[in-house]
C-alpha cells in the first residue's frame, strides 16, 4: 500500500474514504457476501446519494499516450468528490492486478486516494483496500 502524508486521520480524502467505506459496509450489511458486482453497484450508490456525496459512476478514463490519443477508454467503477476512485469487486480473491489497476487509474485521473471494495467477504472491512497515490496527495 502506498502510504504519504495524506494518511492524515483529519484530511478531506480521509473523511471522504470512511464515508464511502461507511456506505459499503452498509450495503454488505444488508446483502451480504455472494452476489455479483452489478447488485452491489446501484446499492452503493444509493448509499453514496443518501449521504449527499458527489459521483460518477461508470466514468471514461482516456489514454494519452506521448499526446498521442488512443482509442482505449477504460471505466472506472466509481469517482467520488473528485478524489477517490473506488473499484468494486466480488470475487474469490482480489489479485495484485486490481489494486496495480486501481493505480494505475489512480495516477490517469489525478485523484490522490482509491478504495478496492470486494463485496465477497463474511466482514466487509476485511475487503477495503485503500491506497494512496504520493503524486496527487498535494491536491
Amino acid at each position: 500500500m502506498l502510504t504519504s502524508v495524506c494518511m492524515l486521520a483529519d484530511t478531506p480524502v480521509n473523511v471522504i474514504t470512511g464515508q464511502i467505506i461507511g456506505a459499503a459496509i452498509e450495503v454488505h450489511r444488508i446483502l451480504g457476501p455472494g452476489l455479483f458486482e452489478s447488485t452491489y453497484m446501484p446499492c452503493l450508490q444509493f448509499e453514496l446519494a443518501a449521504a449527499k456525496m458527489r459521483f460518477v459512476a461508470e466514468r471514461a478514463v482516456p489514454i494519452l499516450y506521448k499526446g498521442l490519443h488512443l482509442d482505449a477508454k477504460y471505466r472506472i467503477d466509481l469517482l467520488v468528490e473528485d478524489l477517490v476512485v473506488v473499484e468494486v469487486k466480488s470475487s474469490d480473491h482480489v489479485l495484485p492486478v486490481h489494486q496495480a489497476q486501481l493505480l494505475t487509474y489512480m495516477r490517469l485521473t489525478g485523484c490522490p486516494a482509491g478504495l478496492l471494495i470486494n463485496f465477497n467477504v463474511p466482514k466487509l472491512i476485511d475487503g477495503v483496500t485503500r491506497l494512496f497515490n504520493p503524486t496527487a496527495c498535494g491536491s
